[in-house]
């Protein structure tokens, strides 16, 4: 993750069911549902100022760890995030199992 990015705190905007990543004058977000222990990821929205430079990855990295860290399993509804982990195939320990490749099982 750009050591930038990094830094930048991630926000859990329960109201809005969304994490939030403020960057400059723009914020990142992907908006999610939570079911007990299950968090479907389902879309992200990047502003344009801020697409192309890793901030959508540096905002799913950060939502995946928050996942992992609240014990959560992950649902990637969104292609993005199904995307990101598919280029990162060490967080398909958190993907439940009906959204995983065969071969990550």
């Amino acid at each position: 993750m750009n050591p930038t990015y990094q830094a930048l705190p991630l926000t859990d905007n329960t109201y809005d069911q969304q994490f939030e990543l403020a960057v400059a004058d723009a914020t990142a977000l992907v908006q999610y549902q939570l079911h007990h222990q299950y968090l479907s990821l389902i879309h992200t929205e990047v502003p344009a100022d801020l697409q192309g430079q890793g901030v959508g990855s540096a905002l799913v990295e950060k939502v995946l760890h928050q996942a992992d860290e609240r014990h959560l399993t992950i649902i990637p509804l969104c292609p993005f995030v199904a995307r990101y982990i598919h280029q990162h195939p060490d967080w398909y320990r958190l993907v439940a199992p009906g959204y995983r490749p065969a071969s990550a099982h």
